[in-house]
């Protein structure tokens, strides 16, 4: 077990006179599998006295089915019963207890007590009367613990029993395998394929066995034929890799029977490259604060089975004891290899909304000061003095650091409107795992900041840089950002994030290219002329994250993507204003397929979550076949009930859900959709290219979405040059968004042009 968990909460009084927990259990549970767990706790010296209690607590990241008393034959049943016939009171509290321990099973002797020696044996998942047991937890954990608490004295303060039981959760077999390739790189350069097999709930399988066949679309000096793959491994990268000529690379990953499992990203092999693409995730926690698994695992998972370039552990600094920060960056100097695996030493700090919200910091080096929101959950108050309560604070006491600040949305959300420093805070988080945030970006607009745009997991599962969001309050696949830079090593990622030189996924890895072009020289900055940023050159053309003056009353915006999927939609976009939507198809290529999206939240901050249980008939006309879109909980399906109706569960958070349906005619008859918040019948002849919005009222950009695609779409590729005419009022920010077929989407950061 970890030691670094040093945090205030539970009382360590007479310990070892606190009773003993032993579990009746196998050595590994499948995760996402049914189990049932016994475990027998027997009463020390002191015993249990009258209304003393037990309390049963798990981690809050953990989505392990909700515990329950009522119903002996359903899922999740709990029991419990005293040696000594003592009555047992039993409730469940989900916020029970001091993070990161916040799931609460509580179990009070309600008459009678304890004495020394008597048990009370618990039953997690009790198959006895018919439950099919409890719903272990998705997501990879080999120390999964149910901590044992006892408040022996009646007192309502609780002691940790002394031997905490833990449990092993394991990868299930593989269902989906990944190819993954760099998406930028030169001719005769150097670069790997990693390659991994995922269980139903994302988690890299050690499962996978027997050889697999390589077929690649351009000869690949240093790729084998085949590669055999043994029981264990969980994932398996090829170095060493090059390709001497220009063009585009995919490789296809084929079993024995010849049937193709995946393909590979697309990766594009140029003559000459300035700046090269890194894949990072800046944002993700362990089991020292939030997360699960340690922060040793944490790294590992990112560079060996999610085959980053590059990241940032980002605990909640009200967990971070002066220890664990002194170990987070004993551990980034260890990893921190240039060329090889960057990762940044940083911390979230976890303000309160009202005082500024989340933020996430990221230092170019070790051993700089973490200046936390407050020591809520930190007993040690030797550095208290160095805390920065509101955002405010912080930006003044990070003023003179090498560092890098970004805007988040998590439980609470980043607030910039009241508090921003362009200096230090360069780039706003659109999308991680609890769900995407456009209006972040649209909030710095009106603002008038300059910002880029980022996307990362902050994920708590384990699974930094592939983030499944698991069955729990997660809405959303963790994203991905890719740093444009001239090498990667720390300074050169350091750079490309001050200049905004990136753009953000959700959890793609797909190429972009942005590039204004102006028709007469326009002034570059060096850095935000609203932070004293002087010009450094006079350029006829710019990328995104750039910073130009130009009085130039047209622009032409040129856009280049490659993406593993096809291509659904590109907005091009001029801050608040949609510009054009482009598909690479038209109204007479339209077929059979109707897709019926939902999005949107309920609020900025905790509680987002909007539920879109509901229906879709197709009257007089037939479902012949259907596929869910980013339908991640699979505790929540998509069923065909009828041959014309499909029902569902779904919730969303700020990004989108819904189902692809391909009718048995084009045409005819009606779709009618039933939810709580929406209500609608239409012609199925009158849905075609563009989106019938059905608003609910409320929300953030809540609504749903109804629109035709053709029934094959090929294209993965698009080459877009458009002119533009400047706004005549205020400067321009061009960005565009992309939205695939495979329900992911990507973001550049915006060019900003001032007059």
């Amino acid at each position: 077990m970890n030691t670094m968990r040093n945090h205030a909460g539970h009382s360590t009084y007479l310990r070892e006179h606190m009773g003993s927990v032993a579990v009746d259990a196998h050595t590994a549970y499948e995760a996402g599998s049914t189990a049932s767990f016994t475990y027998t706790y027997t009463a020390g010296y002191f015993g249990i006295d009258d209304t003393g209690s037990i309390k049963i607590v798990h981690r809050f990241a953990s989505d392990m089915g909700r515990l329950q008393f009522n119903d002996p034959q359903g899922w999740n049943y709990v029991s419990a019963e005293a040696s000594n016939g003592a009555v047992l009171e039993l409730r469940y509290d989900p916020k029970g207890n001091l993070r990161p321990w916040d799931k609460t099973l509580s179990i009070r002797v309600q008459k009678g007590f304890l004495r020394q020696g008597d048990q009370i044996t618990v039953r997690i998942g009790d198959t006895r009367f018919g439950s099919p047991g409890i719903r272990v937890q998705t997501f990879v954990e080999p120390t999964f613990e149910f901590k044992f608490l006892v408040d022996v004295f009646a007192t309502y303060n609780f002691v940790e029993v002394p031997n905490q039981p833990t449990l092993n959760i394991v990868a299930g077999p593989p269902v989906l395998y990944k190819a993954v390739l760099p998406t930028q790189r030169r001719v005769g350069d150097e670069f790997s394929l990693g390659f991994k097999g995922e269980d139903k709930w994302g988690n890299p399988s050690p499962l996978v066995q027997g050889r697999l066949f390589l077929v690649s679309s351009l000869p690949v000096e240093g790729l084998p034929s085949y590669v055999d793959i043994e029981v264990g491994r969980p994932a398996t990268r090829l170095e060493g890799l090059r390709v001497n000529a220009s063009g585009e690379l995919v490789i296809h990953v084929r079993d024995a029977t010849g049937a193709e499992i995946c393909q590979s990203n697309p990766l594009r092999i140029e003559q000459n490259l300035e700046l090269f693409p890194y894949w990072a995730d800046l944002h993700g926690q362990s089991e020292e604060t939030i997360g699960t698994n340690s922060a040793n695992e944490l790294l590992e998972f990112a560079r060996d089975q999610a085959f980053l370039d590059a990241m940032s552990h980002q605990g909640n600094d009200f967990q971070i004891t002066s220890s664990f920060w002194e170990e987070l960056n004993r551990l980034t100097a260890h990893f921190n290899v240039d060329g090889k695996f960057i990762i940044f030493p940083g911390y979230e700090w976890s303000g309160n909304t009202g005082l500024g919200g989340d933020r996430n910091v990221m230092y170019r080096h070790e051993n700089r000061p973490i200046h936390r929101s407050h020591h809520a959950l930190i007993e040690d108050l030797s550095d208290v003095a160095s805390d920065a309560h509101s955002a405010q604070d912080l930006f003044t006491a990070l003023a003179e650091e090498d560092c890098i600040v970004f805007a988040h949305i998590g439980g609470r959300y980043a607030d910039i409107a009241v508090a921003h420093d362009g200096l230090i805070e360069r780039s706003v988080e659109v999308h991680s795992d609890w769900g995407t945030f456009e209006w972040l970006l649209q909030d710095a607009f009106e603002q008038g900041y300059r910002v880029g745009v980022l996307a990362n997991s902050d994920g708590h599962k384990g699974r930094h840089g592939a983030s499944h969001p698991g069955a729990s309050l997660f809405g959303a696949y963790g994203g991905l950002s890719c740093l444009l830079a001239r090498e990667l090593s720390r300074d050169a990622l350091f750079d490309s994030l001050r200049r905004r030189h990136h753009y953000a996924t959700t959890g793609t890895r797909a190429f972009l290219r942005t590039c204004v072009r102006f028709d007469s020289p326009a002034a570059l900055y060096g850095d935000d002329p609203n932070m004293g940023g002087l010009v450094v050159a006079q350029v006829d053309q710019a990328m995104m994250g750039d910073i130009l003056a130009s009085q130039d009353a047209q622009l032409t915006l040129e856009i280049e993507v490659s993406a593993g999927a096809p291509i659904e939609r590109i907005e091009i976009r001029n801050r608040e204003r949609l510009l054009e939507t482009w598909r690479p198809y038209g109204p007479e290529q339209l077929g059979r397929r109707i897709r019926l999206l939902w999005e949107g939240s309920e609020v900025r901050g905790r509680g987002r979550q909007t539920v879109w249980d509901g229906s879709a008939t197709v009257h007089d006309n037939a479902i012949i076949a259907f596929q869910p879109i980013n339908q991640w909980n699979l505790d929540k399906e998509v069923q065909q009930r009828e041959p014309n109706q499909l029902a569902w569960e779904s919730l969303t958070t700020g990004g989108f859900g819904g189902v692809e349906i391909h009718l048995d005619d084009a045409e005819r008859g009606e779709l009618e959709i039933d939810t709580a918040l929406v209500k609608a019948r239409i012609p199925v002849a009158a849905i075609g290219l563009q989106d019938i919005l059905l608003e609910t009222g409320g929300g953030i950009d809540r609504r749903m979405r109804v629109f035709r695609l053709p029934d094959i779409n090929p294209t993965r590729q698009a080459s877009l040059s458009r002119r533009i005419s400047r706004n005549t009022v205020g400067e321009d920010a061009l960005y565009v968004c992309i939205t695939l077929e495979d329900g992911n989407r990507i973001w550049s950061s915006p060019t900003y042009i001032l007059r």
